[in-house]
Formats: structure tokens, C-alpha cells, sequence
């Protein structure tokens, strides 16, 4: 493994791009409009825990998260169309690039992703195939997961005797709430939902297996779909370490939280801290912030088999 890239340049906000209309920001993602059928999708150094933003920025996150999605998107293209135009600014087409300048390109570089739009269908598809996090605070309590039965005796990382779809709303603000998958299909229509879930466990399965041959466990993952013409469309962010759990194969052993990849990290640390969850989110310790960074980046290169191009 080569050393992490220096951690002076993370970008807690990233610079706004002149040329294009901006339209919003998330937790961790600025949004453009191109034109009527074309958004630019930028990723920040930002990370949120809890569903607050922490003061500190993840050096070099939002590339590992534009180029893993990159990465997924195009593995699976046979399984479900993506959103996904280009994720490097030079395979922008031609149009775009010249109405770039040079600064916003540099701005841009390796963070940005070129999508179409869609209508945003308003539930997290999430997938579970290991016991952990809400799903194992459930199970505590009723011995289920969003309406899925389980069996009796399972431990805290325990793997599920067969990947669950337990989808969610998806909240503008504060916590998303879990649902049933016929509270989904009230909402949503039971047709749509049946593809919803077939297609989400389809895609963790494979992504999964795959990820197994590379020394990650994907204990879970969410999933966002549109709809374009009627057709189905992956959206948002693909098999990130913000948007799933990685765990590493060689130190699985269930019966307690699990080594992680992903942002769990920061999450484990501010379990040890007196703070109410609220806002303002807590400073994280530079050492906490070096680590988070050096996983994101181990993240991408164990399941990319190459490190994170510093360069678009």
C-alpha cells in the first residue's frame, strides 16, 4: 500500500463553479445544472455522523466516493441503467468543457460527476446481509428488521441466513425512518416496489460476492433510484464507504462491532464522547481525521485494485 497523499488540501466547501447555476447543497454534495437534461454532481471533503456535519474535513473523501461510484456504476451497468454521464473532466463533452475555465476544471478534478436527470423516487433502498448498526438495535428489541422475521440467537455482526431489503424515507432533515416493504408499496405502488427490491438485492449480491474476492465484507449498503421515461435509474452515490459498511474479511468475527472502512469510524469515536447528537457536531482529533482518510483510500484501492488517481 503507498502512503496517503498529504491531508493539507481537504475541501470542506467546494468552490463554487461560475458557469453553471448552482442549485443546492447536501451533507456532502454541491449540485449544478448543465442544462435541462444534465446536472454536475461535485463531492466535498465533507462527512456527517449522526446526521450532523462535522467541523472537519475527510481529506481526499469526495474523490474516493466520485470514483468508487465510478467504478460500480460501470461494473454493473448490465444489471440497472445509472445516472452516471462522466466522472472526469476530461470526458466532459466538448460543450461543457469550453464553458469551463481553467480554475473551475482544476475545481472539478476527480470530484465531479456528469448525470442525467431523474425523478428521485423518496426512499433509501437498503440492503442488509450482515446484522449491524439500527438493524442489530432492532433485532434486539423484536427479534426482526423492518418486518423481517429472525432467527432467534444471532450476535451483533452476525451474517443474515439471506440478504434483506429494508428500505427507508428518505428525510430532508434529521433521521431517516425505517419502513416496511408494504408501507413502500402503499406509497409507491406494489409493481414498482417488487422492482425496487429485486434489483437492490441483485445489485448487493453481486457487488457482495465481488467485494468478498477483494478482502471487504459488505455488511450493508443504500441504494437511490429515479425514474427517467418511466424507466428505472441508479442515482446518487454508488457502494461508497459513506453509503455502505466495509468491513475487512481477515478480522470478521461476530459478536461485537466490526474493524470498518467507512465512516463508522468517526461514528465509534463519537459514541465515546458526551454529546447529545445534536447540533453543533463535535472537532474530531487530527489522528481520527489522518485514519478516516487512509481507510477511505484503502477502501478504493482494495476494491478498484489501483490507488485513487490524484489527477482528473
Amino acid at each position: 500500500m503507498s502512503s496517503p497523499p498529504a491531508a493539507s488540501n481537504a475541501v470542506s466547501a467546494t468552490a463554487r463553479i461560475p458557469e453553471l447555476e448552482f442549485l443546492r447543497s447536501g451533507k456532502v454534495r454541491d449540485i449544478y445544472a448543465v442544462d435541462e437534461d444534465h446536472l454536475l454532481i461535485v463531492a466535498s471533503d465533507r462527512i456527517s455522523a449522526f446526521d450532523c456535519i462535522l467541523p472537519q474535513a475527510i481529506p481526499h473523501k469526495g474523490r474516493v466516493l466520485t470514483q468508487l461510484s465510478r467504478f460500480w456504476f460501470t461494473r454493473f451497468a448490465s444489471v440497472v441503467q445509472h445516472h452516471l454521464v462522466a466522472a472526469s473532466v476530461t470526458e466532459f463533452p466538448a460543450a461543457l468543457r469550453n464553458r469551463l475555465s481553467a480554475s473551475s476544471q482544476a475545481a472539478l478534478a476527480g470530484r465531479a460527476m456528469l448525470t442525467r436527470r431523474a425523478e428521485v423516487i423518496p426512499f433509501e433502498c437498503v440492503v442488509r446481509g450482515y446484522l449491524a448498526g439500527s438493524g442489530w438495535k432492532e433485532y434486539q428489541q423484536t427479534g426482526a428488521i423492518c418486518g423481517h422475521q429472525l432467527p432467534t440467537g444471532l450476535v451483533d455482526a452476525d451474517k443474515l441466513p439471506t440478504p434483506i431489503f429494508t428500505p427507508a424515507t428518505k428525510a430532508e432533515e434529521g433521521h431517516d425512518i425505517n419502513v416496511s416493504v408494504a408501507e413502500m408499496a402503499r406509497s409507491l405502488g406494489a409493481e414498482l416496489t417488487a422492482k425496487l427490491e429485486a434489483v437492490s438485492l441483485q445489485l448487493y449480491r453481486e457487488a457482495a460476492a465481488y467485494a468478498e474476492t477483494r478482502g471487504i465484507i459488505i455488511c450493508d449498503t443504500k441504494f437511490e433510484f429515479g425514474l427517467r421515461d418511466g424507466e428505472l435509474v441508479w442515482i446518487d452515490e454508488a457502494l461508497t464507504p459513506d453509503s455502505s459498511r466495509f468491513w475487512p474479511q481477515q478480522a470478521y468475527e461476530p459478536g461485537h462491532a466490526q474493524p470498518s472502512f467507512d465512516k463508522q469510524f468517526v461514528r465509534d469515536y463519537l459514541e465515546t464522547l458526551d454529546w447529545n447528537k445534536q447540533p453543533p457536531a463535535p472537532p474530531l482529533p487530527a489522528e481520527v481525521v489522518r485514519a478516516t482518510s487512509a481507510k477511505y483510500l484503502e477502501a478504493y484501492r482494495l476494491l478498484t485494485g489501483q490507488d485513487l488517481p490524484l489527477n482528473d
